[in-house]
């Protein structure tokens, strides 16, 4: 294999807790969860260029929504990933699946911060990507 064959390096990863940032900020998120989640990706795209402290730009962002959350519509750099179950286990198989690449969590949950911890994963507050959080 050439130097010219080689794959591209993959960009670091940042999965967000949407359910968690969001309601890290008491603005009237009960009233319409998909709603907040919509303004949340909004204010959350630009990392995707400029990434976060730790983990400079472009990164690829992964937001993990859940439950009346659902139905949100990506903007470009975001994937979104619609759990099933549980949003915190559904974090946890998106950071298992991509232990080759650099990757941090944004959730202020203790208990998945030490899952994905555990999986190699940095864990960043929400007040990073979320003024007034």
């Amino acid at each position: 294999m050439s130097p010219d064959d080689a794959p591209a390096p993959s960009l670091p990863l940042l999965v967000v807790d949407a359910a968690n940032v969001v309601g890290s900020v008491p603005d009237g998120w009960w009233r319409d969860r998909r709603a907040a989640t919509e303004r949340l990706l909004d204010s959350v795209a630009p990392f995707a260029h400029t990434g976060v402290p730790g983990m400079p730009g472009p990164v690829d962002i992964t937001v993990v929504v859940e439950g009346r959350a659902r139905g949100a519509v990506g903007r470009p750099g975001i994937r979104i990933v619609e759990a099933t179950g549980s949003g915190d286990d559904t974090i946890v198989d998106v950071v298992s699946e991509n232990r080759d690449r650099q990757v941090a969590v944004v959730t202020a949950d203790r208990e998945l911060r030490s899952r994905v911890e555990a999986l190699g994963a940095e864990t960043i507050g929400p007040k990073v990507i979320r003024e007034g959080a």
